[in-house]
């Protein structure tokens, strides 16, 4: 069925996360049209005809399917750069490549081709993580995150920055994350992670085993299905077992000194 055209008046270009109360008959997503005032426009670049399509609730509530590592790379770059560069924000498909491909801040780094970051972008409009906006001589692209996972912006955060660098311990995100939300000390990053794992919807973080040798333990996104330092964790049984193995083992290892010690002690005799 075709989307439905709407005019609206809004004040803002955060249309896509505040809501216009639209509503979504039978369609998956809604095509709006947007009128900006005179004095927005003075202040603002806006194209004389621009739009954007909304996606209706019951398409957010679906069930989330993992993402691609590229997939969760572009759906990060877009958090990242709505708060480091709102002038260019939301970005262009060039603005997204250069983003997912930059050598800092990003682990591990990547050498993403513009064919590659619009099947991302095209998958994650389907997702509704990501919505498109016409006007002016390119599309551009906005993330949905907060209002598609239903989490607040500084838990939006913790997550984009999980996926732009990997696994960090709290004190590491409270730096990384910075820019995007200025969190008051490592408790108040704790805190929303544990949100996360506890999320009722299901968990979007977990944290994973201490590493050999370090001091804190890592946390890690789950938007791309569990890390493999928790899917190759062993699990309660395996433990359980591994033990009983060591225990024979420190059995057998004491039964042998006790007869090489017998054996000296003959010799000594």
């Amino acid at each position: 069925m075709a989307s439905k055209v709407r005019r609206v008046r809004h004040d803002t270009t955060r249309l896509w996360e505040t809501g216009v109360g639209l509503d979504f008959p039978s369609a998956r997503e809604t095509r709006v049209r947007l009128d900006f005032p005179d004095a927005f426009r003075s202040e603002h670049p806006v194209p004389e005809e621009s739009s954007l399509t909304l996606l209706s609730p019951r398409t957010m509530n679906a069930p989330l399917r993992p993402l691609s590592a590229v997939e969760a790379r572009v759906l990060g770059v877009l958090v990242e750069k709505e708060r480091t560069v709102p002038d260019s924000y939301p970005l262009s498909l060039n603005a997204i490549v250069l983003g997912a491909n930059q050598k800092t801040s990003r682990s591990p780094t990547m050498e993403l081709a513009e064919t590659d970051a619009q099947a991302a972008l095209d998958a994650l409009k389907g997702l509704s993580l990501v919505v498109e906006t016409s006007g002016g001589r390119v599309m551009r692209y906005a993330h949905n995150l907060p209002r598609a996972l239903a989490i607040p912006s500084e838990s939006a955060a913790i997550v984009a920055t999980l996926m732009l660098r990997g696994p960090q311990t709290p004190g590491e995100l409270r730096i990384n994350s910075e820019r995007l939300h200025r969190f008051a000390d490592v408790s108040s990053v704790e805190a929303c992670l544990a949100e996360l794992a506890a999320r009722p919807a299901g968990a979007l973080v977990v944290e994973l085993p201490r590493a050999s040798g370090a001091r804190e333990r890592r946390w890690a996104h789950l938007l791309s299905g569990a890390p493999a330092a928790v899917a190759d964790a062993p699990s309660p049984a395996d433990r359980a077992q591994d033990g009983d193995r060591l225990a024979a083992l420190e059995a057998r290892v004491e039964r042998l000194e006790r007869a090489l010690s017998e054996i000296r002690g003959s010799r000594d005799a």
